[in-house]
């Protein structure tokens, strides 16, 4: 049977179980959207500061660095405060703060692979420097990137819902943060208004972690059978 808020309850007459199913679709798209754009945008930097090295190495990499500096949670927390919180604004900012993981994975595939046989194979027969980067470099240098994608889902869901328990999230969607703030103003009434949703936040992060490392295990062992 489904959870009912009482009268006096912030969410007044809402059912909790029909918030979760909703909180679960804003949670899961934001992680999902903000996973896709930093493996994205880690992917090019790092396939350009690999292949081309020199300056341009250089350069890129000095940029991770001054990202890497920021806390991610920080860095989300205030580009949402400056621009205002919307989804679209709230999957950006969490990307800012976990591109730079996939970029430094890239550049270091990128660095092995670039001196192969097919590499200097594509450059002899005249193809762009670019695309022999992306066409011929960056998707044997992706599985590594990729495995880091569950790691980077399970943080964006919680950094999502940290943004919406402070009041930061999306106005216009139920989240699972945005919940556990509106249950603190009757905790000692009504507690499974926080309690229910910090549960599934917890179950749902551990989920898609150990769904990802299940995945990344898979894989490994048909890499090492083939």
């Amino acid at each position: 049977m489904p959870f009912s808020t009482p009268a006096s309850a912030p969410a007044l007459g809402r059912d909790v179980l029909a918030e979760l199913f909703h909180g679960a679709r804003t949670s899961l798209a934001v992680g999902l959207a903000a996973a896709a754009a930093a493996l994205v945008v880690g992917a090019v930097v790092g396939t350009l500061a690999g292949f081309a090295g020199g300056l341009v190495d250089e350069v890129l990499m000095r940029i991770t660095d001054a990202f890497q500096t920021v806390p991610g949670f920080l860095l989300a927390l205030a580009f949402v405060s400056v621009v205002g919180p919307s989804l679209g604004v709230v999957v950006v900012a969490i990307a800012l703060g976990t591109w730079t993981g996939p970029a430094r994975i890239a550049r270091a595939e990128v660095l092995s692979i670039r001196e192969r046989d097919y590499v200097a194979g594509a450059r002899v027969i005249g193809m762009h420097p670019l695309e022999i980067a992306f066409r011929e470099v960056l998707p044997n240098a992706l599985p590594p990137v990729v495995a880091m994608s569950s790691v980077i889902v399970a943080a964006a869901i919680l950094t999502e819902a940290a943004l919406s328990f402070l009041g930061l999230g999306d106005p216009n969607r139920v989240t699972w943060g945005g919940m556990i703030a509106e249950g603190r103003t009757v905790l000692r009434t009504a507690p499974f208004l926080s309690i229910v949703p910090g549960i599934a936040l917890v179950l749902t992060v551990l989920s898609v972690y150990l769904a990802g490392e299940g995945i990344v295990e898979t894989t490994a062992v048909r890499r090492g059978l083939s």
